[in-house]
């Protein structure tokens, strides 16, 4: 008896009737989705086409931003190419690119149990003319980072992770930034 119910319930008909309501759940939570602005992020677009890096351009965050303003298309000149030779729409100038590692917590006897990592961005935007696009900005990017040591050959292993993630999340904000820019 029970398995000619078994049979009954997985027939063709209410096969493709599941079918049909998992499709249907699945459409009214994508038109949920967009109902509410939701849109995957696009590639910037830019107001300009070719940028100059100045200032501080052999830190970590200027190089990984150089590498992600190329990849989008941008003409990136830097230092190597003499300001005269090659003008650049927009000049970005890296007024400080530096890191910091702070000891935010300690045990009882004066060991370093927990540390912050930062990275600190700060740089501003102008036309070739002179004209200010974006003032002095400063980002700050931190992580928190547990200590023993015990195991500090993996915990400096953690910490340089840390570093490039907090220098991925920079240039994103510089990324995001720049392409707010609509006009020169």
């Amino acid at each position: 008896m029970q398995d000619s119910r078994r049979r009954s319930l997985s027939t063709p008909a209410t096969t493709r009737r599941r079918a049909l309501l998992q499709l249907g759940a699945g459409s009214v939570a994508l038109l949920g989705l967009s109902g509410c602005g939701f849109a995957l992020r696009k590639a910037p677009t830019f107001a300009f086409k070719s940028i100059r890096i100045a200032g501080s351009t052999g830190t970590y965050v200027a190089r990984e931003l150089r590498a992600a303003l190329i990849a989008n298309g941008l003409t990136v000149y830097t230092a190597d190419v003499p300001a005269g030779t090659a003008p650049a729409e927009v000049v970005l100038t890296v007024l400080n690119d530096q890191r910091e590692r702070i000891a935010v917590g300690q045990t009882a006897a004066g060991q370093v149990r927990e540390l912050q990592l930062r990275t600190r961005f700060r740089f501003r935007l102008r036309t070739a003319n002179e004209k200010d696009l974006i003032d002095d900005v400063e980002l700050l990017v931190e992580r928190d980072l547990s200590f023993s040591e015990t195991a500090v050959l993996s915990k400096d292993a953690e910490e340089q992770l840390l570093y490039r993630d907090t220098v991925s999340d920079a240039v994103e904000q510089v990324m995001r930034r720049l392409a707010a820019v609509k006009s020169l």
